[in-house]
């Protein structure tokens, strides 16, 4: 018997042994149990493996009915998740993705798909990073180590009309969980418009100990010029005023001056941070006949994660500039995910938007 229970990979200890189990879920394994997978008969891709039979790719993807949810995942732990990757016919917030850790009836994870990815806005742009990659075209992937110790419950909900096909992989591992390892949460929310001169709220009413660690960003700008002055801000523990205020929001996605590069915005992806999305026809923040640009934006404190004891908020501030050097607040389209860990159990997230509300117009 090995003592390594096999979490925490790193290219340190990536050769040492462990008693952990692999497993993996799939069409074509749909429960992840042991000398399942291939066995299918019936699927997407039984004509096209007429020829072949059992074994040759029979099943390799779902379909979902319309206003429906799938169940992708019923496991029995202790585990955990080591990697999740999807890509689907659906279009962007129309599929939303539910987790729910050790038989809780509140989800830790509840997002639409695309953003749980840091894709909000549905146009495909690159992500190379330690958290979240998108490879070409809309292949999404996670690896955010998420560990569970009773159950874990995976869902899919499509809220739209029409059928869709989903792909999916999750890679996990059944192995003993340290007393020290807490639950992964996201949280999606969406304000369209902002309100004149209110905060944009990322996340709050976090109840338990933790660690916050990430941000995504689907950001729709309603005016000219630039949209990014604004500050982030952490109130730990209940706070009435942040421990940590943050200096812009270029700054905090680890961007400087505006992301420009001469007068144009450039576009990055890094392990931790970036801005692969811009949606402007210049790539300037200036184009006059432009009803909206979009950008998309990411940031993981896998090496500086945020710490709570008892609670959590976290707000962002949305300002461009008007005349005489002053302020201007932003009435935009602004959705976001928020990425953390804590104990259990979760707190009850508010209701979840519409389809209505979720749509990309």
């Amino acid at each position: 018997m090995t003592s390594f229970d096999g979490l925490g990979l790193h290219l340190g200890n990536l050769h040492q042994l462990s008693d952990a189990q692999s497993r993996s879920l799939s069409a074509e394994n749909p429960t992840g149990a042991p000398g399942q997978g291939a066995l299918a008969t019936d699927g997407l891709g039984a004509a096209a493996a007429r020829d072949l039979g059992q074994g040759w790719k029979v099943a390799p993807a779902v379909k979902i009915a319309p206003k429906s949810i799938f169940e992708l995942g019923d496991i029995d732990g202790p585990g955990s998740i080591q990697q999740i990757w999807m890509t689907t016919t659906a279009a962007a917030r129309t599929l939303v993705l539910r987790i729910y850790w050790d038989g809780q009836e509140q989800p830790s994870v509840e997002t639409p798909l695309n953003d749980f990815f840091a894709s909000g806005w549905g146009v495909y742009a690159p992500i190379s990073s330690l958290a979240v990659c998108v490879n070409p075209k809309n292949g999404f992937n996670s690896y955010w180590q998420m560990p569970f110790r009773q159950h874990c419950r995976i869902t899919v909900e499509n809220l739209a009309d029409e059928e869709c096909v989903l792909f999916y992989q999750v890679n996990y591992q059944l192995t003993e969980v340290p007393e020290d390892a807490a639950y992964f949460h996201a949280q999606f929310r969406r304000t369209n418009p902002l309100p004149y001169a209110e905060e944009y709220t990322i996340i709050d009413g976090v109840s338990g100990r933790g660690h916050y660690v990430g941000t995504s960003v689907a950001w729709g700008v309603n005016n000219g010029g630039w949209w990014g002055e604004g500050e982030l801000k952490w109130f730990l523990d209940g706070e009435d005023a942040p421990t940590i205020c943050g200096t812009g929001t270029e700054d905090y996605f680890c961007g400087a001056w505006c992301f420009h590069v001469g007068s144009r915005y450039e576009t990055f992806t890094t392990p931790y941070a970036g801005m692969p999305l811009n949606t402007t026809p210049d790539g300037s923040d200036q184009d006059p006949g432009r009803t909206q640009t979009r950008y998309g934006l990411y940031r993981w404190h896998i090496t500086d994660p945020i710490r709570f004891r008892t609670g959590l908020k976290v707000t962002m501030q949305a300002l461009g500039w008007r005349s005489g050097g002053r302020y201007l607040p932003l009435q935009d389209d602004i959705a976001s995910v928020a990425y953390w860990y804590q104990t259990l159990p979760t707190a009850p997230f508010p209701e979840f938007p519409d389809r209505d509300a979720l749509e990309i117009i």
